[in-house]
């Protein structure tokens, strides 16, 4: 009885620091789920400053709006980086995702481009604007327009919220087409279906586009349309990811992100 006792409290031991050393690992190890560009970028420049911290930093990317929440549900990724405020919001209402907000860290301005048209003045009546089939994306498409004075909205209507009933006034009578993948916005550009076509800016600099050099009007800096980390809410404490946030907020990687790419993806704290 004695020899198993001992046998007993030897296997328990294992155990326990097995499960001490599985928790280390876990809490050491982040994987992120993130747009190509900038997201993933931005990681990869942080990477070194983590492993400092003793944080070793996966990257996963995704090409898509839709993957990246699933892929944290499903608990393959720890946390994800890629949507904007309004975009996170709608996914956590519409598939009732328990996700938190834990960090926002840099806005990228919608842009409106066009192949043919070199001036706000010049866009004609009854243009064609190519915008996503994203209804958290119309409004700001659609406050772009206002900054403008091509349009003009309804009163009080929330820019997250907004949609194209609530155009009250349209002189030029522009026609808005919003059945365009994201993804597909560049090709839309390209193949020139439409005569404006706002398109995001990670999808933009794929192809090469710049926004502020190569946009015929641009969104405002003041836009709520900011990028964030997100996770599941179970892990909103979790050291290594506000760690992660803190290091994306550091001084020397804002500014490296301004610089790199031309003030035309905006750092914020």
């Amino acid at each position: 009885m004695k020899k198993l006792g001992i046998i007993t409290l030897l296997l328990s031991c294992v155990l326990f620091f097995t499960a001490c050393g599985a928790k280390e690992e876990k809490q050491n190890h982040l994987k992120i789920g993130a747009s190509p560009t900038p997201h993933a970028e931005i990681l990869e420049h942080i990477k070194p400053k983590l492993k400092e911290k003793g944080i070793e930093l996966e990257i996963v990317k995704f090409d898509d709006y839709v993957l990246p929440n699933k892929a944290l549900e499903n608990g393959d990724i720890d946390a994800n980086y890629f949507s904007t405020v309004p975009y996170f919001n709608l996914q956590k209402e519409e598939n009732n995702y328990d996700f938190e907000n834990v960090g926002a860290i840099h806005l990228e301005p919608m842009g409106i481009y066009s192949q043919e048209i070199t001036s706000v003045e010049d866009i004609p009546d009854k243009a064609r604007v190519i915008v996503s089939n994203v209804p958290s994306e119309w409004g700001r498409v659609l406050n772009i327009f206002v900054q403008n004075k091509l349009i003009t909205m309804k009163e009080g209507i929330a820019i997250d919220k907004a949609s194209f009933e609530d155009i009250v006034d349209n002189p030029k009578e522009l026609v808005f087409e919003h059945s365009v993948d994201p993804t597909l916005l560049t090709s839309a550009y390209e193949n020139k279906e439409g005569d404006l076509v706002a398109i995001n800016s990670n999808f933009a600099y794929e192809k090469g586009l710049n926004p502020v050099k190569d946009s015929l009007m641009i969104e405002n800096e003041d836009s709520p349309y900011v990028n964030i980390i997100a996770t599941k809410s179970v892990n909103k404490e979790d050291a290594a990811l506000k760690e992660l946030v803190k290091i994306l907020h550091d001084e020397e990687v804002q500014k490296w992100i301004d610089e790199k790419w031309g003030g035309s993806i905006i750092p914020v704290n």
